[in-house]
């Protein structure tokens, strides 16, 4: 038999609307209210503020290990400003400014990452998960979560959110077939910043784009300029409405770059070229873009901007305390006893009073 050429379906586009030069293209532009554009950008500006008061905080050993998001700003909250409260928010381990937009207390976040689990608690009735730390295990709980919604004949999408390290672990490529075959209605957002941890792009994957990858299983796909807004806005408006039509999943990858450490347990000095980061921060940064483009089309005037950085940093400054104050009333480190069994067994109770003694021996 002679061979034939399969005709398969393959069509990727690029999406930028507001570039790294200030063009913006006026067609592409989403329509979005002025009340909300300062949404986003007071979250965004939020985002970044919180991220520069954790990293402070860590260093004096009053929280522990995080990972900042700064740079990847636009890519959280241009897609979660594109979603319902009804929809379902899945993130991994670095959407601070997602979950800023989610109305996350900043408060609890600082409880999470001093090292206490009540900081992680997601009240009832909202369609928030908790951070994901195993990179990639949450991406087969947001097609769950999406099927589920059908399933129920529900109006709801999920969105769960990934780095690009994820694309090479199994649990995203479980997560992708079975969204594609079951046609769930969940959106993934790869946030591609160029680093898996100390691993660059290029010898992640020899794939040209990583959003192809949602090809192979049927999902439409979608490359973004993860450092505008707009882009990531309408890539996600359009990713939903898909969704909500019965249309299924949709793979975005969002080109963005870690413009921080990955986490304060990693130094980037080892492997990253400082070169590169100023590059990245001077011409591409989404804040400055972003600010630049509301103060230029008179949305927002410099003294509003400086006005509501003074209200951010207060608000952090506040987040702090509340949060130690609540920590102060916590058990302490004799806890980690408290969560093994329903009633504990002798030898364990022998252990928790002697770790308690040891600890006020010392003067802790």
């Amino acid at each position: 038999m002679p061979r034939t050429r399969l005709e398969l379906e393959y069509d990727l586009d690029y999406l930028s609307i507001l570039n790294a030069e200030r063009e913006l293209d006026e067609d592409l532009l989403p329509d979005i209210a002025t009340d909300k554009l300062h949404r986003m950008y007071r979250t965004m500006l939020l985002a970044r503020r919180f991220d520069e008061r954790l990293l402070t905080l860590q260093r004096q050993g009053r929280i522990g290990t995080f990972a900042p998001v700064r740079g990847q700003e636009a890519c959280q909250v241009g897609a979660m400003a594109a979603l319902t409260d009804s929809d379902w928010f899945v993130p991994a381990f670095r959407e601070f400014a997602a979950m800023h937009w989610r109305g996350f207390e900043l408060a609890d976040i600082l409880v999470f990452v001093a090292g206490y689990n009540e900081g992680a608690a997601i009240p009832e009735g909202r369609h928030d998960l908790p951070f994901a730390v195993p990179v990639a295990s949450q991406l087969p709980h947001a097609v769950g979560l999406a099927h589920a919604a059908k399933y129920r004949q529900r109006d709801e999408v999920a969105i769960v959110f990934f780095g690009d390290g994820a694309t090479s672990e199994g649990d995203f490529h479980e997560a992708m077939n079975f969204a594609g075959v079951l046609q769930s209605p969940v959106i993934f957002l790869c946030q591609n910043n160029q680093w898996a941890i100390s691993l660059p792009r290029d010898k992640q994957s020899r794939s040209k784009t990583l959003a192809q990858k949602g090809l192979a299983y049927g999902v439409p796909c979608l490359q973004v300029d993860g450092n505008d807004v707009f882009a990531v806005y309408a890539g996600v408006t359009e990713a939903a409405e898909r969704a909500r039509n019965g249309d299924g999943p949709t793979m975005i990858e969002c080109v963005t770059y870690r413009l921080s450490i990955h986490t304060t347990a990693d130094d980037p000095s080892k492997y990253r070229d400082q070169d590169e980061v100023q590059r990245w921060e001077e011409q591409r940064d989404p804040l400055p873009r972003f600010q630049n483009y509301l103060i230029e089309h008179e949305l927002l005037s410099e003294d509003d901007a400086e006005s509501m950085d003074s209200e951010i940093k207060e608000q952090v400054k506040q987040a702090w305390q509340d949060a130690a104050d609540r920590i102060d009333d916590l058990a302490g480190p004799e806890m980690m006893f408290d969560y093994i069994y329903a009633e504990r067994p002798a030898y364990l109770e022998a252990q928790r009073e002697a770790f308690i003694q040891a600890r006020q021996d010392a003067g802790a």
